[in-house]
């Protein structure tokens, strides 16, 4: 991952000038956040699917390094929209206007 993780100050009209408009610019990409979220949420939930025990005892629960370490991996990715921040200004994104917006 080459985003960097921090908070870092953005300029608007570099967001702005692929559409035309700051507005129409973050609406994509929180659009594509979200796709990068419902993802990285899928495939964390996968992984720990595997630890899951039939048994609901709590004398039976016990740490397991392996799935804290996969925990805290997920903890320090960048955050969604700093991906697609990046992604959006590097031209890595793909947006259509549907018809009906075109009108």
């Amino acid at each position: 991952m080459a985003t960097n993780p921090s908070i870092i100050t953005r300029n608007n009209d570099k967001i702005a000038a692929q559409t035309g408009n700051l507005y129409e610019s973050v609406s994509i990409i929180s659009k594509r956040a979200r796709q990068i979220s419902t993802k990285n949420k899928e495939e964390l939930s996968n992984k720990l699917s595997e630890f899951v025990s039939a048994v609901d005892n709590l004398e039976e629960v016990f740490e397991n390094r392996e799935q804290i370490e996969i925990s805290k991996f997920y903890e320090r990715m960048p955050k969604p929209t700093s991906i697609a921040t990046d992604e959006f200004l590097e031209g890595k994104v793909y947006w259509r206007y549907n018809d009906e917006d075109a009108q």
